[in-house]
C-alpha cells in the first residue's frame, strides 16, 4: 500500500497514529500493531519503519516536537522590545490552543514525558527534542532584561506545564480557563519577574 504523494508520509502518519493511542489508550495501548490497526496500515508496516519500541516512541516524540512547534508558533513570538504584554499574549494563544484544539497531543506529551522518566534513552531524546522552545523562551527572557533567565524561563515553563497538566490531566479537568485567564495569569507572572 503506498500513500498518496499529497498526503502525510509515512513515518509522520505513524507517528500521528502513536500519539493519538497515547492519548486515548496510555502508554500500554501503544504497540505495533495497535498502530498498524488504527492507521489502516498493512500489518507489519509500523514494525518496519520502527522495529523496536524505543524507534516507535522517538518517532512519536520527534513528531509531537513537530506538531507542537506549530501548536507554540515560535516563528510568531515577539520581538523583546514589544514588552512583557506582547510576550504574555503570545504565550496565553499557545497555551490555550494546547488546551483547546490541541488537548489530546498535550496528553500524549505527558504520556511520553512519564515513559521518559523510566527510559534514561527516551529521556535525552525528548529534552533535545523540547530544547526549541525552551532556549528560545529564555532568549525572550533575557532581551526584555531578566535579571536570572535561567530561573525565569523554569518559571514560565513550570507555570505553563502546570497549568495544562492541571486542565488536561489534573483536578481542573473540566475547567479549562478562557484565553483571557490565561492571559492574565501570564501578565501576572512575567510582570513580577521582570518588574515591567
Amino acid at each position: 500500500m503506498s500513500l498518496p504523494t499529497s498526503g502525510p508520509s509515512r513515518a509522520d502518519l505513524v507517528a500521528d497514529t502513536a500519539l493519538a493511542l497515547l492519548a486515548e489508550r496510555g502508554m500500554r495501548g501503544l504497540t505495533h500493531r495497535a498502530v498498524d490497526e488504527a492507521a489502516a496500515l498493512p500489518q507489519g508496516s509500523t514494525s518496519n519503519l520502527a522495529r523496536t519500541r524505543q524507534a516507535l516512541l522517538e518517532l512519536a516524540v520527534r513528531r509531537l516536537a513537530d506538531r507542537e512547534a506549530r501548536v507554540l508558533a515560535l516563528h510568531q513570538m515577539p520581538d523583546p522590545a514589544a514588552g512583557t504584554g506582547s510576550l504574555a499574549d503570545a504565550l496565553a494563544l499557545a497555551a490555550h490552543r494546547a488546551l483547546t484544539d490541541n488537548r489530546a497531543l498535550t496528553l500524549a506529551r505527558y504520556e511520553l514525558a512519564l515513559e521518559a522518566t523510566r527510559r534514561p534513552e527516551l529521556r535525552a531524546f525528548f529534552d533535545a527534542t523540547g530544547a526549541r522552545f525552551r532556549d528560545q523562551l529564555s532568549a525572550l527572557v533575557t532581551g526584555m532584561g531578566s535579571t536570572d533567565p535561567a530561573r525565569h524561563t523554569l518559571s514560565l515553563i513550570a507555570w505553563a506545564d502546570g497549568l495544562m497538566f492541571s486542565c488536561v490531566a489534573g483536578s481542573f479537568g473540566a475547567d479549562t480557563p478562557s484565553l483571557e485567564e490565561v492571559r492574565a495569569g501570564l501578565r501576572e507572572l512575567l510582570e513580577g519577574m521582570l518588574g515591567h
